[in-house]
């Protein structure tokens, strides 16, 4: 069951741009009641409060810093099962050393945590610190089939990616949705988060024309400071948006320093109501280490329905 938000203002939507209709409301309440969220690998001790504001099986991916291996993340996974939550954790190739690390670390993590899917993506070292160079080197190893596993997750760009040309990710995607299939797992796709909503959208359409019936779960910065976001923002790559949208006017830049996602939720569900949001099925929350303020955030967004 989950928690009534402290305002009890279930009508409450948050948004700056005026009132939302119920059904919009429902659309966003769903989003995230469906959708999943994103921690570090020392949240094992915040696993009870976060389930107690989300719905029981709300996935929490477990992310994968370049200094820390694999099995730093196994308490966290445990105690996020034992809390009721699915825990997930990031596999990043190039900060794997060695095959038997990722192999032995799978086991594990099926065996102790109970965990059925992953996410697999390439992490930012300049150069791998072991044999996989991205995730679909990663995916082709054998360890995937048999594993316990059901379903791999792959990130998607809606703002591009700053070193990597628009086509080579479509081909790279395809490739890697293949290697799935040949594991016998379901594949989905959790996209970095953005500001620019429109960019979102059409990219979640090519994603549906490209991959029917691949889900799809949208990145959203959760609340925080505006220079802890950007800070973010710089990391990972979204920062050449900024400079893009800065033409287009003071409205546009406030989405890189508003520090709450509730307007960006809203014009998101407005287009799933409308059917132009392809195959997205939630929101997935970067929590950039607020995991509890984040999870109070989702819990807001569930229980404002209208």
């Amino acid at each position: 069951m989950v928690a009534q938000p402290a305002s009890g203002a279930a009508r409450e939507a948050g948004s700056n741009n005026g009132p939302v209709s119920p059904e919009v409301l429902r659309v966003a309440a769903e989003l995230a009641a469906c959708g999943s969220l994103e921690t570090g690998v020392n949240a094992g001790e915040d696993a009870r409060r976060i389930a107690g504001l989300l719905p029981a099986g709300t996935p929490v991916l477990i992310n994968h810093p370049p200094k820390r291996a694999l099995g730093a993340a196994l308490d966290t996974l445990v105690a996020l099962r034992r809390a009721g939550l699915e825990p997930v954790p990031h596999l990043a190739a190039r900060h794997i050393s060695e095959r038997a690390e990722a192999r032995d670390f799978l086991e594990k993590a099926v065996r102790r945590a109970g965990i059925g899917k992953v996410l697999l993506i390439a992490g930012d070292r300049a150069e791998p610190a072991g044999p996989y160079a991205d995730s679909a080197a990663l995916l082709a190893e054998g360890f995937f089939a048999g594993s316990g596993l059901t379903q791999v997750g792959f990130a998607g760009y809606p703002e591009g990616h700053p070193q990597i040309p628009t086509a080579a990710l479509d081909e790279a995607l395809a490739r890697k949705l293949e290697l799935a299939v040949r594991h016998g797992l379901k594949a989905y796709l959790v996209t970095q988060f953005g500001f620019a909503t429109n960019r979102i959208v059409t990219y979640c359409a090519h994603v549906a024309r490209r991959a029917p019936g691949v889900p799809v779960y949208v990145g959203l910065a959760g609340p925080t400071r505006p220079m802890v976001l950007l800070r973010y923002a710089e990391r990972c790559g979204v920062s050449a948006a900024l400079r893009a949208l800065h033409a287009e006017g003071v409205k546009a830049v406030r989405l890189f320093t508003h520090v709450d996602p509730t307007d960006q939720l809203m014009v998101l569900a407005g287009h799933i109501r409308s059917g132009s949001a392809g195959n997205v099925v939630g929101v997935h929350l970067f929590s950039f280490s607020g995991v509890v303020r984040t999870a109070q955030w989702m819990n807001a967004r569930i229980t404002a329905r209208g």
